[in-house]
């Protein structure tokens, strides 16, 4: 069972975090540094036995640590999660917006538009939420504080990811342009931050394969860490960052300054060109979708005979719409 803020007795005043994603991969990597920082700090995650762990194990290492269970495109559920945090300790000091789904995959011309609304309903519209309810309760303190939302260099050109999850990438950089503008008067501060390929639950593992297609476009020659990504976050929620809002920072090895268009690999490979489509859910712990293309689809004109592949361990088949 996990603990209440009363039964925790977080101090007033205590700097508090929230990170909606806070459950695994970079978002727990960042709540892990400020954790260890002195902060109090509160995972929103729709996975929940991944957020019971969380807390867990920072709470037994003496952190101040809450988890939520959150659905990120569900506002109620978001503004749950920043009064949790402000109840705790009456304040929140930054605000990481970092939920993840790899989304809608496949050719466009058979991309389900449930899968690409969802998609962007969970990396962008989340995103959008976060900052809405974080910007709420820093209108009305001492101070202001800092937003930070993850992005990705996929977000930032073609080639580097599946269509709708850069789209809805590029949309979380213009966000930060916008909101850094209007909220800069009040002290707000609102930056993105667009890793590269960094190896979490969600992404390819760092087997033989992406190591040698990283070593062809990226010019750092070890894979980064969602560490890396951390220590960039951390800098922005402290008071060292305090005049800098409105920024766009690659932590990418240098891969966006080749201007290199990421191999397959390290991309979640190409669903469409072994004939398949649908929408993956990443780290949340729900299952992925995966059906085959339509023999008569277009995007099997002029293409050679694919073997669909078969469907992925934890996926579920849906049947395309009649």
């Amino acid at each position: 069972m996990l603990m209440t803020d009363q039964e925790r007795g977080v101090p007033r005043q205590t700097p508090t975090l929230v990170v909606v994603g806070g459950a695994s991969g970079i978002g727990r990597a960042v709540l892990t540094r400020f954790a260890a920082d002195g902060w109090h700090v509160v995972a929103a995650d729709l996975h929940a036995e991944n957020g019971a762990a969380l807390v867990a194990e920072l709470s037994g290492d003496g952190a101040s640590v809450d988890f939520v269970e959150t659905d990120a495109s569900d506002e109620s559920a978001v503004a749950a999660a920043v009064g949790r945090a402000v109840r705790a300790s009456g304040r929140l000091d930054c605000m990481v917006n970092c939920a993840g789904v790899g989304g809608a995959f496949g050719p466009l011309v058979e991309i389900d538009v449930r899968d690409w609304d969802r998609t962007f309903a969970v990396l962008c519209r989340g995103v959008f939420l976060g900052v809405k309810h974080a910007a709420r309760v820093m209108l009305g303190q001492d101070g202001g504080g800092s937003i930070v939302n993850i992005a990705s260099i996929a977000g930032l050109g073609g080639g580097a990811g599946p269509q709708a999850y850069s789209a809805a990438k590029a949309a979380v950089v213009n966000l930060g342009f916008t909101a850094a503008a209007e909220l800069g008067p009040h002290r707000i501060r609102v930056n993105t931050v667009c890793p590269g390929f960094i190896p979490t639950p969600m992404t390819r593992p760092a087997d033989g394969d992406a190591r040698q297609a990283l070593h062809d476009v990226q010019p750092w020659p070890e894979f980064g860490t969602v560490q890396d990504v951390a220590a960039v976050v951390r800098f922005l929620g402290s008071e060292e960052s305090r005049f800098i809002t409105g920024e766009t920072i690659v932590v990418d090895g240098g891969v966006r300054a080749t201007g290199t268009r990421l191999p397959p690999v390290l991309r979640g490979g190409d669903p469409a060109a072994r004939g398949l489509t649908g929408f993956s859910n990443g780290s949340t712990g729900q299952k992925s979708v995966v059906h085959e293309i339509p023999a008569d689809s277009p995007a099997r004109v002029g293409s050679a005979a694919i073997d669909p592949g078969g469907t992925a361990a934890g996926t579920q088949e849906r049947k395309p719409e009649q």
